[in-house]
C-alpha cells in the first residue's frame, strides 16, 4: 500500500465515540516536555510535528536553538509541522515554511514491541526538504524494517547553513547542525516512551542529510546519541572554508541591497522570505557553482565541529560506530549537457579542480581522459562531489570500525536510454520502498516501467534492516577492508540487476585522488581571499557605491 494513502482525516484515525476515545488514549505518550497524542493508521502508529525546539526567528535568528518549554495537557500531534523556510522552485518567487520549524515526526509499527530507532536527516542541497516529504515519510520502511522511524526538520539555507560570524559574533556558525544535535538529544531522552530502543539508534541521511550524518559523527557533543550510521551520497567536501564563509556572508548582504556595515541585528529585522530569495539569487547568479562553491554547507567552527570531517576521520577522532556509506553510479549525469565543445569541458574541469588543489588537479584530470568526453566530464563531477570523498571516509573509518561501501548502479532501461542512469537520490526509491511518491520515478516511466525495482527494493531493504538491527548488512556484503588472498580490500557492493561484490573498483581513479587536497576551497583563488581581506580593512568612509561595486564583482565571478 502507498504510505501516502493514509491521512489524519481517515475514519481509521481516532474517533469521538467511546471506543474511539479508548483508541485515542492509547496514542497518548508522555515526553520530557509534555504529553503528545498521535494517530493510528493501518498497521502503524504515528506522531507528527512534535516540537523539540522553540521558534528560531526574530532575535533568535542565527543563534543556537532553545529547547521547547513544557506544556500542560495533551498536545495533538496528528498534523505535520512546518518545514524550514525555503524556496518552492515554482514560476513565482513564492517561499514556504516557517522559522518555527524545529519539529519531528515518529512512525512505528502498531505493536508494543521495543524496536531499533532510525533518525533520518533529509537532503535537498542544504536549501530544501522536509521531514514529511511523501517519499520520506517512512511508512513502508517501518513496515518492512520493523523500526521506530524519526524524521527531523531543521533550519536550511541562509538561516541554517551560512556562517555569518564575519558580520558579528552574536551567532553560531552552524545553526542547522545545532538543530540536529538538539533533535538527537530529544530522541535520546524520549524515544523509549514510543517503544524505541535508545541504545540502538541508527543515524541516516542522503545527500546534504548524509553530510549532516558525517558532520555529527565529528561533533563531540553527539557522542553516544547514535550507534550506527548510514551516509548515502554524501558531499562531505562541501564544508565551508574561511574564505567561502566571508564571501557568502558579504554576498548575502549585497543581494539584500543592504549597506556593507549591516549587522546581525539588522539582518534579524529583515523578512525570512526575503533572505531566502536573496540566498537563491546568490546561488544561481554568481556562477560559483561551476567551481564547486555552494553558498551553503557546514563550517569548521573549532567548537561544535572542531575540524574538517575528512581530517577528523583520518585522525580517528570521529564517532566509533559501524558505517554504511556509498554513492550512485550516475549522480550528476545531467552535467552531460554542460558545454558544447570538448575543450570547454576540459577547461571547466581543470578550473573546478584547481580551486581546491592547483598542484594535483592535472593528475586527477588525466585519470578521466581530460574530461573532454561528455560521460567523462559527468563522471569526474560526480566523483569530485560524492565518490572520491566517500572513498576517503571509508578508508579512514575502516581502520577503526566496521565499514561497508556500496555503489548503486540500478536504473530502469528507460532512464539508461535517455542517458541518465542511476541519478542522484534514485536509491531512495529502494531504501524507502514508496515508489509511487518519488518524483524521480516519473523519469523511469518515460518509455516503460521500472523493471526489477521490486527485487532491488527487497535486496536493499534486507541489507539496511540487517544493519539497523544487528550492526552489519547481509553476509554477502563484505566489509570494505576485507583482506584475504581472494579479497584484496576496498570491497564495494554493487547494487544492480546482478548485485555483486567488486574489489577496488575504479582503482586508477581512486589512486589519482589519493594526493588531491579536498580540505580548503579557495586555495586556487588567492585573488579572492585577498579581495575579501581588503574589503575588511577598507576605511568606512569609502563611498557606498564603491563598496557595492566591489561586492558586485564577487557576484559576477565564474
Amino acid at each position: 500500500m502507498n504510505g501516502s494513502a493514509w491521512t489524519p482525516g481517515d475514519s481509521r484515525g481516532p474517533a469521538n465515540s467511546a471506543s474511539g476515545s479508548v483508541l485515542a488514549d492509547e496514542m497518548v505518550v508522555p515526553t520530557s516536555i509534555g504529553f503528545v497524542r498521535g494517530v493510528r493508521g493501518p498497521g502503524l502508529r504515528t506522531w507528527r510535528g512534535i516540537p523539540f525546539g522553540r521558534r528560531t526567528g526574530g532575535k533568535y535568528r542565527f543563534r543556537a536553538p532553545r529547547p521547547v518549554k513544557k506544556w500542560q495537557g495533551i498536545r495533538e500531534c496528528s498534523v505535520f509541522g512546518d518545514p524550514a523556510v525555503q524556496p518552492t522552485y515554482s514560476w513565482t518567487d513564492k517561499v514556504r515554511g516557517s522559522e518555527d520549524c524545529l519539529n519531528l515526526d515518529i512512525v512505528r509499527p502498531d505493536s508494543d514491541e521495543q524496536l531499533p530507532v532510525v533518525v533520518y536527516l533529509h537532503g535537498g542541497s542544504y536549501i530544501m526538504g522536509s521531514s514529511h516529504e511523501k517519499a520520506l515519510r517512512g511508512y513502508n520502511l517501518v513496515r518492512t524494517m520493523d523500526v521506530v522511524y524519526v524524521s527531523v526538520n531543521f533550519r536550511l539555507g541562509a538561516l541554517g547553513y551560512l556562517d555569518l560570524r564575519s558580520l558579528g559574533g552574536d551567532c553560531v556558525a552552524n545553526p542547522a547542525l545545532h538543530d540536529q544535535l538538539l533533535a538527537l538529544r530529544w530522541v535520546h531522552d524520549n524515544i523509549e516512551n514510543f517503544g524505541g530502543d535508545p541504545s540502538n539508534v541508527t543515524l541516516m541521511g542522503e545527500s546534504a542529510g548524509a553530510a549532516a550524518v558525517i558532520s555529527l559523527m565529528c561533533v563531540p557533543a553527539a557522542q553516544g546519541l547514535f550507534h550506527r550510521a548510514v551516509a548515502q551520497s554524501t558531499p562531505v567536501a562541501s564544508v565551508h572554508s574561511h574564505t567561502q564563509s566571508k564571501l557568502w556572508a558579504r554576498e548575502l548582504v549585497y543581494r539584500m541591497a543592504l549597506p556593507r556595515e549591516t549587522t546581525l541585528d539588522e539582518l534579524r529585522q529583515e523578512s525570512a522570505d526575503d533572505l531566502v530569495r536573496a540566498g537563491q539569487s546568490m546561488m544561481w547568479r554568481t556562477g560559483e557553482l561551476l567551481q564547486l562553491n555552494s553558498c551553503y554547507g557546514p563550517t569548521v567552527d573549532g567548537t561544535l565541529l572542531p575540524d574538517h570531517p575528512l581530517t577528523m576521520f583520518e585522525q580517528g577522532k570521529q564517532a566509533r560506530v559501524p558505517l554504511i556509506i556509498g554513492t550512485n553510479s550516475d549522480e550528476t549525469s545531467f552535467s552531460k549537457a554542460f558545454y558544447l565543445r570538448n575543450s570547454a569541458r576540459k577547461r571547466a574541469a581543470l578550473r573546478m579542480l584547481q580551486v581546491f588543489d592547483p598542484e594535483n588537479a592535472e593528475g586527477v584530470l588525466a585519470a578521466y581522459d581530460d574530461a573532454e568526453n561528455r560521460s567523462d566530464f559527468a563522471e569526474l563531477l560526480a566523483d569530485a562531489l560524492f565518490w572520491a570523498p566517500s572513498v576517503r571516509l571509508a578508508q579512514a573509518h575502516s581502520l577503526h570500525e566496521p565499514t561497508w561501501m556500496y555503489r548503486f548502479d540500478y536504473a530502469p532501461d528507460s532512464m539508461r536510454r535517455i542517458g541518465l542512469g542511476a541519478i542522484h537520490s534514485f536509491e531512495l526509491n529502494a531504501v524507502f520502498g514508496d515508489h509511487d511518491s518519488s518524483r524521480s520515478m516519473n523519469l523511469s516511466k518515460i518509455g516503460g516501467g521500472a523493471d526489477n525495482l521490486s527485487e532491488i527494493t527487497d535486496l536493499v531493504q534486507h541489507h539496511w534492516r540487517e544493519f539497523i538491527h544487528g550492526g552489519r548488512p547481509g553476509a554477502e556484503w563484505r566489509a570494505y577492508r576485507s583482506r584475504t588472498d581472494d579479497e584484496p580490500g576496498f570491497g564495494t557492493f554493487v547494487i544492480d540487476n546482478h548485485s555483486r561484490m567488486v574489489w577496488d573498483p575504479k582503482q586508477a581513479k581512486r589512486r589519482a585522488w589519493e594526493n588531491y587536497d579536498m580540505l580548503e576551497w579557495g586555495t586556487g583563488r588567492p585573488d579572492l581571499a585577498s579581495e575579501l581581506d581588503f574589503l575588511e580593512k577598507e576605511d568606512d568612509t569609502v563611498p557606498e557605491m564603491r563598496l557595492m561595486s566591489r561586492m558586485q564583482t564577487f557576484g559576477s565571478r565564474g
